[in-house]
């Protein structure tokens, strides 16, 4: 077992709401050795606890957050936490991640990790101040948005500098699409914000004044100074741009999915690309803990019916409240972006739900009398209004923000309308532009996504180390990039500034020797294959196969009408070619079921447990 001198501090809070008790337990350094931080302890922990029965509203789900080894040092953007639940929104497995101060405070506090189980009586906001927790009511602000309740809860603790993690109105009103709010920043995706409330849980907020202890700190603060100084030089276009510097290249490849995914070239990109914010609305730049690249692109509305709307959106918001929706009024996109952020909902699930809505409502599948307005695509006021109407839980409105599943559930005659996997709404990319992107759809730990599927944009439109429309290959591909971010993010650290400190396909340095004593650099690539692998038989005990790595009709089965994609569908033959090559690299059996003889090439048949190993097809084929 190795001993870590650094970087951890090997402890996890455990709170139960119901009981008010709280309980500080110790975490294996083989586990650390193992899943390494972050996403990787989080899984390993839902893993042991969530069973597949668990609803995810109940006092019995829980959410785990974890913090990495290099999460609150000195180094590029060390800002990043994981936490993981079952998703209301899906019904399985969710990992997200976000930036903010509160993980590197949950370190300073003197805690690894932090697990929050049951339901308080009453609603209530947690206070977790250098190692103590306070419960205090939340009654007086549990239906304020977002940024009010952070407000109120720092004159409560009359701490400035305190970090709060928050669920919006949205959240406490039922919305299955509600994310959390942290610092202005969101762990976005799959419905988190809506577990939190269902324990009637406000808010966590943190402030820890503690150090992290490092086994080389002379070494690390001048390795720390270099690493600063390529991560500002490396990203002079993020820091410009942000993310939405994306926009104008994804449609001029024809890769930019807009009208619910009819087509993949936006006939109003001209005023959402990336110049025309900074020329017309960009204030200033906004940087999370310890980076320095300042991506966040703070804008704001200065005149017109949006005007005083202020936010920060990012390349996916303006694909899928902007494209997707039809509207090139940034205006409109900044209003909707700054709502999402206010009520506390996921804005990408939002964006393409409203499209799906868009879409239906024009085919005549929903009516006027149904929505409470016309809702055509291209319309930013009626978009707007759709998401307020989400947020306040009113109307057809409330229906839309309970996500997917649920509305496959009441108007199954419009699933062929719904771009999704696993009940997961899709991000801002057209996989019929490169396929790649459609196997990471597919093949996500916890539903469509780019980002934990596997961000496929570098090496097959950017790079043109790819084929974009090639099939031979992806499923290698997408293997490497979804290891790579698993330990990524476990890490704690940005992706953005990942480089910097010698953290990619190939990883390399010393930096986590520096850190913690152990230098875990030369096994990072299995680490992240480890977990990758140990959230699949999460997915597979929750019932999860091949048939559901597929994707929706609209990308099988019609070709893109326009732009330089032109006539490309990614057919079900051509995506089970990419699939059967993928499970082959991962030693999955060809339900997409991972092997015993894999399971213990990476040490985790002694992890499983027994009757996952044992049930029908779960890991008993060799292969």
């Amino acid at each position: 077992m190795m001993l870590f001198r650094g970087g951890y501090l090997g402890r996890a809070l455990r709170v139960n709401l119901t009981e008010e008790k709280v309980i500080t337990e110790e975490i294996s350094p083989r586990v650390y050795e193992q899943f390494l931080g972050g996403r990787g302890l989080a899984a390993f922990y839902y893993y042991n606890e969530i069973g597949a029965d668990i609803d995810p509203l109940s006092p019995e789900n829980k959410i785990f957050f974890f913090t990495g080894p290099l999460t609150g040092v000195k180094l590029p953007s060390t800002t990043k936490f994981n936490l993981t639940t079952k998703s209301p929104q899906t019904g399985l497995y969710l990992c997200s991640n976000s930036g903010g101060n509160f993980g590197p405070h949950l370190k300073f506090s003197g805690f690894d990790g932090l697990i929050i189980e049951g339901r308080a009586r009453r609603p209530t906001f947690l206070y977790i101040r250098d190692g103590q927790v306070e419960f205090h009511s939340a009654e007086a602000f549990w239906e304020e948005e977002t940024g009010r309740a952070t407000e109120i809860i720092k004159e409560i603790t009359g701490e400035k500098r305190v970090s709060v993690m928050v669920a919006g109105r949205a959240a406490t009103r039922g919305a299955d699409i509600a994310c959390i709010m942290v610092d202005g920043r969101s762990a976005g995706r799959g419905g988190a914000g809506r577990v939190m409330a269902s324990k009637n849980l406000k808010a966590v907020a943190v402030l820890g004044r503690g150090k992290i202890p490092l086994y080389r700190p002379q070494a690390l603060m001048e390795f720390s100074r270099e690493a600063m100084r390529k991560a500002r030089e490396s990203r002079p276009v993020h820091t410009r741009f942000g993310t939405p510097q994306y926009t104008g290249v994804l449609n001029e490849l024809g890769c930019y999915p807009s009208y619910n995914f009819r087509t993949a070239v936006f006939d109003g990109i001209d005023t959402i690309k990336a110049e025309y914010m900074e020329k017309h609305y960009k204030v200033k730049n906004k940087a999370c803990y310890s980076c320095p690249i300042g991506c966040a692109q703070i804008c704001e509305v200065k005149e017109g019916p949006f005007k005083g709307f202020r936010s920060d959106p990012e390349y996916e918001s303006i694909g899928t409240l902007g494209a997707q929706c039809g509207v090139a009024d940034f205006g409109a996109i900044i209003a909707a972006n700054q709502l999402c952020d206010e009520y506390g909902l996921d804005s990408m699930s939002a964006g393409t739900i409203i499209a799906y809505a868009m879409e239906c409502y024009e085919l005549g599948l929903f009516s006027r009398e149904l929505i409470g307005r016309e809702l055509r695509f291209g319309d930013g006021t009626a978009m707007v209004e759709m998401l307020r109407d989400m947020g306040e839980m009113r109307g057809f409105g409330a229906e839309l923000a309970r996500g997917f599943k649920y509305l496959a559930a009441k108007y199954p005659e419009t699933v062929p309308y719904m771009m999704q996997c696993k009940w997961m709404p899709f991000a801002a990319y057209e996989p019929r532009g490169f396929f790649g992107i459609g196997l990471s759809y597919g093949t996500s730990s916890r539903g469509a996504c780019h980002n934990v599927g596997g961000w496929t944009i570098r090496d097959e439109l950017l790079t043109g180390e790819y084929d974009r429309f090639a099939v031979k290959g992806k499923g290698l591909l997408v293997k490497r990039i979804q290891e790579t971010r698993a330990y990524v993010d476990s890490l704690g650290i940005c992706t953005v500034a990942r480089s910097s400190m010698g953290f990619n396909d190939q990883p390399r340095g010393s930096v986590l020797e520096m850190v913690t004593g152990v230098d875990l650099t030369p096994q990072l690539m299995e680490i992240g294959e480890r977990i990758y692998t140990l959230e699949r038989l999460i997915l597979v005990r929750e019932g999860i196969t091949r048939k559901d790595d597929y994707l929706p009709d609209r990308i099988m089965k019609e070709p893109l009408p326009e732009g330089p994609a032109k006539g490309k569908v990614l057919t079900k033959e051509m995506y089970d070619e990419m699939l059967d090559e993928y499970y082959a690299a991962r030693g999955w059996d060809k339900d997409g079921i991972p092997t015993r003889e894999r399971l213990h090439q990476l040490a985790l048949a002694s992890v499983v447990k027994p009757g996952d190993l044992n049930r029908e097809g779960g890991g008993t084929n060799e292969g």
